[in-house]
């Protein structure tokens, strides 16, 4: 089973337009996306969360992330639900919101690798859809513009260079007070870049009609500032 709800509570809200950011770990989509709907009043839609949630579950009953028909009967055997939380689109894992429990390197990783095959993605695809079909949604991903919503009214992929998306990350986990060597960041973020832009379906790649936005030397509120012009100059 797979649904959105909306538990907003009776509280209403303007639907617009779907706005994706896309990009590699650590280009800092995460931060700017959420800032990004804030300034629009839009919600927010972590997409890489919902294919985390999934890796999570498998991992915590040891299926092979690289078995097909183990997927198989993950997916179907899964209920996985969006539930607008305040703005947010949080993850619900059979009746469970996953939170924070999906954001170790480890998750990240077999994440990467379980989205590279099409049981998975056709399970998320239509929630993912689904979630942004009244639009007033940012969606920040790594098909969002490519694959997943390909009429999008403004699409953004981030960047930054390899050694400023490790140091962030690593920064994260400091902040988090989670010991994490900054070389095992380093080799996870590496495969995972590796994983993601040579799978066969739905690989990493900006849109062709996408903004590419560098941000390895601009700080949030900077990113967020050009990616709210290139909006404004499409409402023209």
């Amino acid at each position: 089973m797979t649904g959105v709800k909306d538990d907003t509570k009776g509280e209403q809200i303007i639907m617009k337009k779907v706005i994706t950011i896309d990009g590699p770990a650590g280009a800092g989509k995460s931060t700017v996306s959420k800032a990004v709907a804030v300034r629009l009043g839009y919600l927010y839609l972590d997409t890489g969360a919902l294919y985390r949630a999934l890796a999570c579950k498998a991992l915590k009953n040891k299926i092979d992330v690289n078995d097909s028909g183990a997927l198989a009967k993950l997916c179907a055997t899964t209920d996985v639900t969006l539930r607008n939380l305040n703005g947010k689109m949080a993850v619900f894992v059979d009746g469970h919101d996953v939170g924070e429990q999906i954001r170790t390197e480890e998750i990240g990783l077999a994440a990467s690798t379980l989205s590279a095959f099409p049981v998975v993605r056709e399970k998320l695809l239509s929630l993912q859809r689904e979630a942004g079909a009244r639009g007033g949604i940012v969606a920040e991903g790594r098909d969002m513009g490519s694959v997943v919503f390909p009429n999008a009214d403004a699409k953004f992929f981030l960047d930054a260079n390899i050694e400023e998306r490790i140091r962030r990350r690593h920064e994260e986990h400091l902040q988090k007070n989670e010991p994490v060597e900054r070389d095992a960041i380093s080799r996870d973020m590496q495969a995972r870049d590796f994983q993601d832009s040579r799978r066969k379906i739905a690989p990493l790649t900006a849109a062709p009609d996408a903004v590419v936005i560098d941000s390895t030397f601009l700080d949030v509120l900077q990113v967020v500032e050009k990616i709210m012009e290139c909006i404004s100059e499409k409402n023209g």
